[in-house]
Formats: structure tokens, C-alpha cells, sequence
């Protein structure tokens, strides 16, 4: 390892800072990794100058391609599968009996990452919901690294990206190849909002919504952090809402504003009614 232990770790307190992303001193490898790509793309000759760039302070822009460098960006279509089953069975139609067509229902993909979560949402209204009038259901997708966010809006995937999860006829029907990746159809891209945003910054606002996605998300926070994010994703979720986490994450910590509901072969997590209202 080249880099100074000093270095890396003014690296680990930046991403914990900006991100709530825990990186142990058993990560100065990750750490040497991602900058190594990030110092040959920005042509610094190593690690080390990467970081002393970003330590003197004239930089926030380089702080953060650091802290998007350290940010995992894991996702695929339709990834786990029966989240999607509980949203088109029970969750959706719930909601649509529920609200008004002047109350549209909104749903929130949280660390979105390069939007496939938000687009197998967007397809599955569309595959199973057809009658649905423009505007009815609106989906958003966030995420804390701006150049992720990017590529989401494009709505290009690469050959790999549609291997992992994409069913083939929904290929077929809504993305047309182009060149070495694939563009998803404008019609889906429209029905999705991205734009940055930091679920970790106390000040950041969130969106509004009936159902919420934070999944494969809480795993890189510490205790604190998660617990502090799991409430204040309380306060933006309706009364009568859904929360998706993750398989391995739980609301063990912030039992008193959110309780466990079973829906086929997924669990979902809802505001506890002592907590609705608050």
C-alpha cells in the first residue's frame, strides 16, 4: 500500500461525514482501489495527490468524486423479485382504492443508483396497470452521487446491466439497442424523476411519498445513522404507507414508529398506528 494511513483515513471520515458510509481500517484496500481509477481518470499521478487535492480545500467538486467513488452503486431490474409481487397484488391496488384520482400515488426509489429499481417499477405499471391515466402513480428516484443520477435519466444500460434481472420480453418491448447498450424507451423514462439527494444530510428534504424503497441501503450505516434515517423516512412516508427495505436490514431499532407486514413472500415494514399522524 502506497498511500499514507493518514490519507486513507481523512478518506474513511470524509465518506462517513458525507455519506453515513462505514468503512473500517480493514477497507484501506477498497480505499486504494476505487482512487486508484478515480486518480488515473482526473490525471493525478497517485492516490496520495489525489487525496492532498482534496484535503487543501480548494476542491469540494473532488471531495465529492471521492465520496461517489467509495459509494456502492450494486442494483439490477426487478432485483429480488417478490418486493415487485407484493407492489403489484396487494400494495398498488391498495393505495389505488385508497386514494382519489386528484391524489396521485407517489412512490420513492431511495439510493437509487443508476435507476433500475425506479424503471422495473415504471414497467411493471405499465405491464399491469394499463388503464392507469397519465399522472395517477408517480415514481422518483434519489441518489447522493450526481454522475449515478445521470445515468439514471439516461435510461442506456450496458449488456450486462440487462443480463441481471431483465426479463426478455420486456427487452424486447420497451428498450432498443444502440450500440454496445441498450435505451430504454422514452415513454418509461418520462414516468421517473431523478435527482440527487443525501439521505444522510439532517437537512435534506424528502420527498412525499406512499411507498418508499430504501433497500440494500441501511447495511453501510452504523446503528446511529440507520436509526436517524429510518425516522426521518417515517416522517416523509403517508400514514397508510409501505416501506421496502432490504432482506438482510430491519427496523429493529425504531420498533415504536414502525411495524413488520407479511404480504406473500415478502415483508414490508408500515407506520404503527400510535405513530400514524406524528
Amino acid at each position: 500500500m502506497s498511500t499514507s494511513p493518514a490519507a486513507l483515513d481523512y478518506v474513511r471520515e470524509l465518506v462517513y461525514r458525507r455519506a453515513g458510509i462505514v468503512l473500517g481500517a480493514d477497507k484501506y484496500y477498497l480505499i486504494e482501489a476505487r482512487l486508484s481509477t478515480l486518480a488515473r481518470e482526473l490525471n493525478f499521478p497517485t492516490v496520495e495527490e489525489v487525496i492532498k487535492g482534496a484535503r487543501s480545500g480548494g476542491s469540494g467538486a473532488l471531495n465529492q468524486k471521492i465520496v461517489e467513488a467509495l459509494t456502492t452503486n450494486e442494483t439490477t431490474f426487478f432485483r429480488d423479485l417478490h418486493p415487485f409481487d407484493a407492489l403489484r397484488d396487494h400494495v398498488i391496488p391498495a393505495l389505488l382504492a385508497a386514494r382519489s384520482p386528484a391524489h396521485p400515488i407517489r412512490i420513492w426509489s431511495a439510493a437509487c443508483s443508476t435507476g433500475q429499481e425506479a424503471y422495473s417499477i415504471a414497467m411493471l405499471l405499465r405491464e399491469h396497470f394499463p388503464g392507469l391515466p397519465n399522472g395517477r402513480v408517480k415514481i422518483f428516484g434519489t441518489d447522493l452521487a450526481e454522475s449515478v443520477v445521470a445515468r439514471a435519466r439516461a435510461g442506456r444500460f450496458r449488456q450486462l446491466e440487462i443480463n441481471r434481472g431483465l426479463p426478455a420480453a420486456l427487452l424486447v418491448k420497451y428498450f432498443v439497442r444502440d450500440g454496445a447498450e441498450w435505451t430504454l424507451d422514452a415513454s418509461i423514462r418520462s414516468m421517473v424523476e431523478f435527482k440527487p439527494s443525501n439521505l444522510v444530510a439532517p437537512t435534506e428534504p424528502f420527498p412525499h411519498a406512499d411507498i418508499v424503497l430504501l433497500r440494500n441501503v441501511l447495511i453501510y450505516f452504523d446503528e446511529e445513522t440507520r436509526s436517524a434515517v429510518l425516522r426521518r423516512v417515517r416522517t416523509a412516508l403517508a400514514p397508510d404507507g409501505y416501506l421496502f427495505l432490504g432482506c438482510a436490514e430491519t427496523t429493529t431499532r425504531v420498533q415504536d414508529v414502525f411495524e413488520h407486514v407479511h404480504i406473500g413472500n415478502t415483508t414490508c415494514h408500515r407506520p404503527r398506528p400510535s405513530a400514524r399522524g406524528q
